[in-house]
């Protein structure tokens, strides 16, 4: 059913698109009307999907299953989490806990996230991050977020807060990767190269830091820069 509605949605759009340039002002004025009315309903859909989520969550968790929110794996050892010795270090505890009235917040955060609407996942993570300064989830997913709508300066501050507060590899290496990026997109090649070089070291299963290092050192006016965004869809 909501295939069948978002093919009509996008072959009516697809339709408005291609009149559109030629069309004269009334049709325009019309076409906008169209186009206001099909915002409308798939901002409706998303509510509801989020509305979904956060249910879900919250049934899931109370029959203590929390895979609806994402918790990074404690060690055990090097062969039971299949990891290199230096990727094994024990999360401490603002990685691993989340104040059981914020999980819905952080839900519905990484819904507005991995569709791509940083403007409303930044609200919904920036207020766990008021409420609970010390949970790394939301700062993590708070940085990256400012990441997408190029708030460096934003961004920068909450990597900096997330490797000074975090012990968990992967995380560090996310935050080290990240403010590669930020000095790399400010020309600042040689910090951005020793940051990557240091997210690397931290994880080296994370490769994100060894393509932007080729990148600095190989295409510098054209960079192409993966700052570990697509790590947290995984999430």
């Amino acid at each position: 059913m909501f295939q069948h509605m978002f093919s009509s949605m996008n072959d009516m759009l697809d339709q408005i698109i291609e009149q559109y340039q030629d069309a004269d002002v009334q049709e325009k004025q019309h076409f906008d009307e169209q186009m206001n009315e099909l915002k409308k309903v798939s901002d409706t859909f998303i509510e509801q999907w989020l509305v979904f989520e956060e249910k879900f969550a919250e049934f899931k968790e109370q029959h203590g299953d929390l895979t609806a929110i994402p918790q990074m794996p404690v060690s055990t050892g090097a062969a039971q989490q299949n990891l290199p010795v230096s990727e094994t270090a024990t999360c401490n505890a603002a990685d691993l806990e989340i104040p059981d009235e914020l999980a819905s917040v952080i839900s519905k955060g990484q819904g507005y996230y991995k569709l791509f609407m940083f403007p409303q996942a930044a609200m919904q993570f920036q207020s766990v991050i008021i409420q609970s300064p010390e949970c790394n989830l939301a700062r993590l997913f708070l940085g990256m977020t400012h990441m997408h709508l190029q708030n460096w300066s934003e961004a920068q501050r909450h990597f900096q807060l997330l490797i000074a507060l975090t012990d968990f590899p992967k995380w560090l290496a996310m935050g080290y990767n990240a403010l590669g990026c930020i000095q790399a997109v400010h020309m600042n090649l040689a910090q951005a190269e020793q940051l990557f070089m240091k997210a690397y070291d931290v994880c080296p299963s994370f490769k994100d830091p060894l393509n932007n290092l080729k990148s600095c050192q190989e295409t510098p006016k054209q960079l192409s820069l993966y700052f570990g965004s697509t790590e947290l869809c995984c999430l």
